[in-house]
């Protein structure tokens, strides 16, 4: 009799995958439309000017709103705390290969030379002004 049984259990050895293909293809759409809204960050209007694109390297990132405020990377500073920590902040997040200085179009061109000097002043050498390409 226990042979019998023996014979009538079957294994089965196969896996459905459907499912984990749904799951994948499903997450994939998702990244796909939630990635763009990702790379927002902090809202400049860059000004404009004929000049050759920068090379998109991973460096330290400074930038200036409208409103005064700055950033460095996401980090949000007013500028009197901008002139007290900036240093400390290039020497933890390494600047030899330079800053990016993203200002508003709009901000007061004072405001722009004091965040400079301040960069200049930290020891930053190579610091690379972004703007947005002219269009004819």
């Amino acid at each position: 009799m226990s042979r019998r049984r023996r014979e009538r259990l079957h294994l089965n050895a196969e896996i459905n995958v459907v499912s984990l293909i749904d799951v994948m293809m499903l997450l994939m759409v998702i990244f796909m439309i939630t990635a763009p809204m990702m790379q927002g960050g902090i809202d400049i209007a860059l000004p404009t000017a004929k000049a050759r694109p920068l090379e998109a390297k991973r460096q330290l990132a400074v930038s200036v709103t409208r409103d005064g405020r700055v950033f460095v990377d996401d980090t949000p500073l007013s500028l009197a705390e901008f002139e007290g920590s900036f240093r400390t902040l290039a020497d933890q997040k390494g600047t030899e290969g330079g800053v990016y200085l993203r200002a508003d179009a709009g901000v007061p061109y004072g405001t722009v030379v004091r965040v400079l000097g301040v960069m200049r002043a930290s020891g930053v050498g190579d610091v690379g002004l972004v703007a947005e390409p002219e269009t004819p």
